[in-house]
């Protein structure tokens, strides 16, 4: 049986999905990530999945043989928090996160509140090194 990857990209509109976030403050910080994840990472906004708004893809494969395609980096702004998506495994994530101001981190994501809670450049800082960065693990996509 192979895997079947949930978070696929997907043509749904992105401003729509935005359009549906509930509370108003969250709604306006998702535009305004729109803008700065689309203005550093230079690659155009799409949906990933039912809520993940990604920006570049790269194709990866494990020595398990799974295989895949993920966006570079991305962000959703979920209900609790907003999820930014970075690359993992790459030193300079942590010392980046060190001056990011107030969020905490799971494995492959980092969550915040609200955008005023972080330095912007930071978070321009951790789009360009996690494009980099996965750019160099997976050339063949880029």
């Amino acid at each position: 049986m192979t895997y079947e990857l949930k978070t696929k990209q997907n043509d749904r509109s992105v401003i729509e999905f935005i359009e549906g976030v509930d509370h108003p403050k969250k709604r306006e910080d998702a535009y305004k990530l729109l803008d700065l994840f689309t203005e550093t990472s230079g690659f155009e906004a799409k949906m990933w999945g039912p809520s993940i708004i990604g920006f570049g893809s790269y194709h990866y494969k494990y020595p398990t043989g799974h295989e895949g395609d993920a966006p570079l980096v991305g962000f959703s702004p979920r209900k609790a928090k907003i999820s930014l998506y970075f690359a993992t495994g790459d030193t300079e994530r942590e010392q980046l996160l060190e001056k990011f101001g107030k969020h905490t981190s799971g494995k492959a994501c980092v969550y915040i509140n609200k955008i005023d809670d972080i330095d912007v450049n930071i978070l321009k800082d951790l789009i360009r090194q996690s494009i980099t960065f996965l750019q160099k693990m997976y050339p063949e996509n880029s």
